[in-house]
């Protein structure tokens, strides 16, 4: 692909480079986070349990697995995780289905990137089918690649699926640019090498070091993500 688009500068002076973006999708790109509570909610009155929303935080941002698995100890619900994850899943497609919002800054930050061929990977901790149902909307061509939570042997807040986003893309994880909008994100992109922008959807994040903390999708562009390399080295 040819680009009409002017390069941005890629390097600094010490040579650091930005290589690609990942970009995890519930929260960050799509405004889905309470989509997923109101889902668990819905499905567990229809077992006979009420979820208390103090549980709400340790679910958020995690792998099915982890948080459907502490769903059903926490109720007592008799229902198994193969069946529960199912369960979830429908009910999150048909809600998605109704209607899927972009997070204010989304649909431009991929523009840019794609308008650049800044080479991007959209990495998630939702299965596949719920990934692919959600690209219609994002835009499948904004994406070299995605990486799903049931394709890897461990899911966030692990490194696994980062690190197969950057292997993917033949890239250093290193000179990887992440954003993110949970605490389980960030730990998994940071346990990868990469430099992270937070965007919290539902709890704080605090800022650390190669971690910057923004308050929307709005305040990153092409500029910005660039200047991790040289900020957070």
């Amino acid at each position: 692909m040819t680009s009409t688009v002017p390069a941005l500068g890629t390097r600094t002076a010490e040579g650091s480079a930005l290589q690609a973006v990942l970009l995890d999708m519930d929260g960050t790109l799509v405004d889905t986070e309470g989509f997923w509570w109101d889902v668990e909610t819905e499905v567990f009155a229809s077992l006979g349990h009420t979820l208390d929303d103090s549980w709400r935080h340790v679910v958020v941002g995690g792998p099915m697995s982890r948080s459907a698995g502490f769903l059903i100890e926490a109720t007592g619900a008799d229902i198994s995780l193969a069946e529960l994850s199912v369960l979830l899943n429908d009910g999150f497609e048909e809600r998605i289905h109704r209607d899927l919002p972009l997070m204010p800054g989304a649909h431009r930050l991929l523009a840019e990137l794609s308008a650049h061929e800044i080479p991007t990977a959209l990495v998630s901790a939702s299965h596949r089918r719920i990934i692919d149902r959600v690209l219609t909307t994002l835009g499948p061509q904004h994406f070299a690649l995605s990486v799903a939570g049931d394709e890897v042997p461990r899911t966030k807040p692990h490194p696994d699926p980062y690190l197969a986003a950057a292997d993917g893309l033949g890239v250093d994880p290193v000179r990887c640019a992440v954003v993110e909008d949970t605490a389980t994100g960030v730990a998994a992109a940071e346990a990868a090498g990469c430099h992270v922008v937070a965007v919290p959807s539902v709890h704080p994040i605090t800022p650390a070091h190669r971690r910057t903390v923004v308050g929307s999708l709005e305040e990153v562009d092409l500029n910005f993500l660039h200047g991790l390399m040289t900020r957070m080295r």
